[in-house]
């Protein structure tokens, strides 16, 4: 008997034994398949960085219920206090691995968001499950979506703040897409400040901003807070977009790709897991809201990853696009225009002066190869084509083909 089967039924031995019955499998069988031979990982103890959000839980699961030790590895999840944090620490490999924003590891890999460094993407974490908060204040002044906060800001001048979590990173683009589709210009017309996750929610109680883009759960803790409403969900902007990855160095990839290509299988079956019904969400929610992870209470946690909205002004809806972490894989694939789509906002915003060889860029970044790999050995479907085709909230098509005259084509620019 391992040591592993020896354990005391702690928490993670209890939600060990419930991957068991959602798929069949074992944590502490075929622990070796990955770890003999020419597969075996190089590095067998990783650091992963993560910051305290919803979206983290892949990462947080695929060591708790010992789905890495399936493949050979052992995860240490590392909370990080800010974006800025964790790209210092990914660059200079204080952290292995990172749960991290797709336009962060985009933004180092061109030097515009720090120290340039040659950046690795290996699999996205999810889609969906981030919102544009307004405050209550803008709220009771009727500012409560694009439309009627562009008509208070037209008509009651003043300096308006908005947060995002990191210049180049996700939240900042939903958050400038959202303003400029309404015909307000983020860089021009407002003031944007970078403030960490976590500390959105106390910074908007006491003033300092008018609304911000984040993640989960610090959309509906300001709800729940009574300090904000929800103007819209990241969803609502681009049905089934991507959102954070596990990203690292193209140095570390190389040195270490049975490494990497184990952890990508292991987050990746965490991720099938988390997506497999009430139950497992449920018991996700509860070992993320934990102080170790995201540091809040289950229910501010476990309402918006089963699709329970609310808005803060009395509506309540049910949303199918909410956070998913696997949906048959397709929340998992690192698609080449996805990754291109950062590249045209950054454009878009001047953070890079010139166009990219935007596709290019792309095939550098994003480990498709060795996403397959990972995704066959999880029994992980992978689509076709490399790209694929959305339409954004504001009725404009995106598909990868012309990312140059894409990104020239926006009325509101920097």
């Amino acid at each position: 008997m391992t040591d592993l089967l020896k354990t005391s039924l702690n928490r993670r031995t209890v939600l060990q034994a419930a991957t068991v019955g959602a798929m069949g499998i074992d944590p502490a069988l075929r622990a070796a398949v990955y770890a003999q031979g020419s597969d075996k990982p190089e590095k067998e103890e990783v650091k992963i960085g993560f910051i305290p959000l919803t979206d983290c839980a892949s990462v947080v699961m695929a060591s708790v219920l010992g789905l890495d030790r399936k493949y050979g590895v052992k995860i240490i999840p590392t909370k990080e206090a800010s974006w800025a944090g964790v790209r210092d620490k990914l660059v200079n490999g204080e952290l292995d691995f990172a749960h991290v924003l797709y336009g962060l590891v985009y933004g180092v890999h061109m030097g515009t968001s720090g120290p340039k460094k040659d950046m690795a993407v290996l699999m996205t974490l999810n889609h969906n499950g981030q919102a544009i908060t307004l405050s209550k204040k803008l709220a009771d002044k009727g500012a409560v979506d694009g439309a009627s906060l562009a008509k208070l800001m037209a008509t009651e001048k003043r300096e308006y703040t908005f947060a995002q979590t990191f210049p180049t990173g996700t939240h900042a683009m939903w958050l400038y897409y959202w303003l400029a589709s309404v015909g307000i210009n983020p860089l021009k017309d407002a003031k944007v400040i970078t403030v960490p996750p976590p500390q959105m929610v106390a910074n908007m109680r006491v003033g300092n901003m008018d609304g911000y883009c984040v993640g989960e759960p610090w959309g509906h803790r300001a709800i729940a807070d009574g300090i904000g409403i929800t103007a819209i969900t990241t969803q609502d902007i681009w049905r089934d977009h991507p959102e954070k990855v596990l990203g690292t160095t193209s140095e570390f990839v190389k040195k270490y790709p049975n490494t990497a290509r184990a952890v990508t299988a292991a987050i990746l079956e965490a991720g099938k897991w988390i997506d497999a019904g009430l139950q497992n969400k449920n018991k996700m929610a509860e070992t993320v809201a934990d102080k170790a992870y995201v540091n809040t209470s289950v229910d501010v946690i476990n309402q918006r990853i089963l699709g329970r909205y609310q808005n803060g002004l009395g509506k309540t809806w049910d949303d199918p696009n909410h956070m998913k972490f696997y949906n048959d894989g397709l929340a998992t694939f690192p698609y080449l225009s996805d990754g291109m789509w950062f590249l045209t906002q950054h454009k878009r915003w001047g953070l890079i002066k010139e166009h990219p060889d935007y596709l290019a860029v792309a095939k550098q970044i994003n480990q498709i190869d060795l996403y397959k790999q990972a995704a066959t050995a999880t029994k992980t479907p992978v689509p076709k084509d490399l790209m694929r085709s959305s339409k954004l909230a504001d009725g404009v098509v995106w598909d990868g083909k012309d990312p140059k005259k894409y990104a020239d084509s926006f009325k509101v620019q920097a």
